[in-house]
């Protein structure tokens, strides 16, 4: 009896299917690194942005105060920028959120800072939260939305406010998110180029 022929790869074709499979996967992960990144960006953005709204929406349908505050968390070995609700009459806190560990509360270098140049021409940029830009002296980390619409520094009064976002040392990832305090209603902001060294904020 004749015996069959042995049939399988050589090691040169294993390595050179390996090598394949390995070219392609570096391939992949770089063509879907920019999209994880914009993910995260809008993550932080929408995160932000819903805290700011359920309280307002809260506190107009439950004619009840709500507080917003901004500061940061550690959760593990990082320390993340964080979201606080809380309902004032009874102290329960509504919400507790925290952005991505690439994102935080924070202000670029080259980020427009003049008057003219800030979303809703809201403050010149020194804060990367102030929730009472027109209250001195500046900073302020937490906003009162009450049953009329109306957004409150922590005195009660009648306050504009903004809030930064981004990732380190990635200017274009800055939003920013204005409220204004007569009405308590909230803008979207999203920085873009405008030529190689300026830039600016447009209204998403």
């Amino acid at each position: 009896m004749l015996k069959g022929k042995t049939r399988g790869f050589s090691l040169i074709e294993l390595l050179i299917v390996i090598a394949v499979m390995l070219i392609a996967s570096a391939i992949t992960l770089m063509s879907i690194q920019p999209a994880l990144k914009n993910a995260r960006i809008n993550n932080a953005y929408n995160t932000t942005l819903m805290a700011l709204r359920q309280a307002r929406d809260s506190a107009a349908s439950s004619q009840q105060t709500y507080t917003v505050s901004f500061g940061t968390e550690v959760v593990g070995l990082n320390t993340l920028s964080a979201i606080q609700v809380t309902q004032n009459l009874t102290g329960t806190v509504i919400l507790n959120l925290t952005l991505p560990t690439d994102m935080a509360f924070a202000i670029q270098a080259n980020t427009p800072n003049s008057p003219t140049a800030t979303p809703d021409g809201f403050g010149v940029a020194g804060y990367p939260v102030d929730l009472a830009v027109n209250v001195p002296p500046g900073g302020t980390t937490t906003v009162t939305f009450y049953p009329d619409g109306t957004a409150r520094n922590a005195s009660g009064i009648v306050s504009n406010g903004i809030v930064y976002i981004s990732r380190a040392s990635d200017l274009l990832s800055s939003r920013a998110i204005t409220v204004w305090g007569a009405t308590g209603r909230m803008r979207g902001w999203r920085l873009y180029p405008n030529g190689p060294t300026n830039y600016y904020w447009r209204q998403q």
